[in-house]
């Protein structure tokens, strides 16, 4: 009956525990590490609603929600929110700043992993079986996985952080999306990101993780 449930999945792969306490840990983190950027960017910006919502800590609780928690643990995959509003901000293009605060936290992680990756990698013998492969690929997923999130949530789709950013320097973007058949459009939209675009994003992720690591490795 749970042949088919990812968490399943995942343990009957090689390395099946670490790869599951990876990418919990990477997701949720990434997850709560992505939001927290959204809100400072919008405290910098003049906003002050993340913190008086409560929404500046680090309780992936708060930023996931039920809903979001329930996805994951069905399907291994979640979302966060952060609670802003554009017209507390300083600055006619505060709005795309904040938006692309989130994907660049994600390149930001992705960047720290790869070197970390790149180091294990280098210096495999002398941290020595299971430990490097461990940390190995830890730090692997944790790099690609942030491509992939940062990518994705780069598309201008709503509600995807790339269709705030397009939005705030394009009004009538924003606008094609109110209205009552826009928003079924923009649905619509997603749905057909979300099925498809995985498959051309997470090749293009992992290969630009070995090819990081494969160089950072080859430094030491």
């Amino acid at each position: 009956m749970l042949n088919g449930w990812w968490v399943a999945s995942v343990l009957d792969s090689s390395n099946g525990t670490v790869y599951l306490v990876s990418w919990v840990v990477v997701v949720v983190g990434s997850i709560v590490l992505h939001e927290l950027a959204h809100g400072w960017a919008a405290i910098y910006k003049g906003d002050r609603t993340p913190i008086e919502l409560g929404h500046m800590t680090w309780n992936p609780l708060v930023h996931m929600g039920q809903t979001s928690l329930i996805l994951f643990l069905i399907f291994g995959f979640a979302y966060g929110a952060m609670p802003v509003n554009p017209s507390r901000m300083r600055g006619r293009y505060a709005g795309a700043f904040v938006s692309a605060a989130g994907p660049a936290m994600n390149v930001l992680i992705s960047l720290v992993c790869m070197f970390l990756a790149g180091v294990v990698l280098g210096f495999e013998s002398w941290i020595g079986d299971p430990l490097a492969s461990n940390l190995f690929l830890f730090f692997t997923t944790g790099s690609w996985l942030n491509i992939v999130l940062c990518v994705f949530n780069l598309l201008p789709v709503p509600p995807l952080d790339g269709s705030h950013i397009l939005g705030n320097f394009y009004p009538a973007y924003n606008r094609l999306w109110m209205s009552e058949n826009g928003q079924w459009f923009a649905l619509g939209a997603f749905i057909l990101v979300f099925i498809f675009a995985f498959d051309f994003i997470v090749p293009i992720a992992m290969n630009t993780t070995a090819f990081g690591v494969a160089a950072i490795a080859s430094v030491f």
